[in-house]
């Protein structure tokens, strides 16, 4: 269903529609509600609301950048909250997702009972990372409008950060590519430019604050976000770490079944 809010027209998809408990999923930069039909269908005490992020899926990709920022981005999703009448929810997110939901937590701390976070940060630390990055987001962001959406994916899931996907079942790669294909030019290219990790603000300093449950979620095989998991851990005040055997980055698609199931032990805890 499509949620008209004052910034843009929001794409929204809920299962469970019956009940009251309610859990928002967020994607991953390329991704869509699409990407969690094999956890919610697994998650049934819950009703599990996923949202296409601006530039994504069938949300709006508006021409103008300003609607990007991590900060419009937090506010749209507010909207969409207070338009579907949810006044506290367990909010979950992947990679970029999982830092739209840090931020949103942040900026409306009483909206929040709970965050699961999926191989996920609070942000670069350094301004000095910041630049670099936002310098090579803008690059991609570039090579995305001039070259075409094909292009990119041919190159996006090759790099190392997805090698652990390449031992998926082909129909199972074959819908993430899907996935990706189905993505605008400007959608993803003015999302790299407003709300990638360099564009957006270091959160690292606001962690202590968050004193709400926080369960972190990583891969195995996802050297570099096990360990920004464990120093998010020792700075939020509720916090835990699961790490996943034998999965890489995107754990909901690499083992739905145990994401799930590590999600439901989240919210019982």
């Amino acid at each position: 269903m499509i949620v008209q809010t004052q910034r843009a027209k929001v794409n929204v998809r809920i299962w469970n529609a019956h009940l009251e408990q309610t859990i928002i999923m967020l994607h991953g930069f390329t991704g869509s509600v699409a990407t969690w039909d094999k956890v919610a269908v697994s998650i049934t005490d819950y009703r599990i609301i996923a949202i296409d992020l601006i530039g994504h899926g069938q949300t709006d990709s508006p021409h103008d950048v300003a609607a990007y920022t991590m900060e419009e981005q937090v506010l749209q999703l507010d909207e969409v909250f207070q338009q579907l009448n949810l006044h506290r929810v367990i909010l979950l997110g992947y990679s970029m997702g999982g830092r739209v939901a840090l931020s949103y937590a942040k900026t409306f701390p009483n909206r929040v009972s709970q965050l699961i976070l999926e191989s996920a940060s609070p942000g670069l630390k350094f301004e000095e990372e910041r630049t670099i990055r936002r310098s090579s987001d803008e690059s991609l962001a570039n090579q995305i409008q001039i070259n075409g959406i094909e292009s990119f994916v041919n190159k996006w899931e090759n790099i190392p950060l997805f090698d652990t996907q390449k031992k998926l079942p082909s129909d199972v790669q074959l819908a993430v590519r899907e996935e990706r294909l189905s993505q605008s030019e400007v959608g993803l290219a003015n999302s790299l430019r407003g709300m990638g990790t360099g564009a957006q603000n270091s959160l690292w300093s606001n962690l202590g604050e968050i004193n709400i449950p926080v369960t972190l979620i990583t891969g195995e095989l996802d050297k570099k976000f096990c360990i920004i998991a464990e120093e998010m851990q020792a700075l939020l005040q509720k916090a835990r770490h699961v790490i996943v055997n034998d999965v890489g980055h995107a754990i909901h698609v690499e083992n739905p079944e145990q994401f799930a199931t590590i999600v439901k032990d989240a919210i019982k805890d």
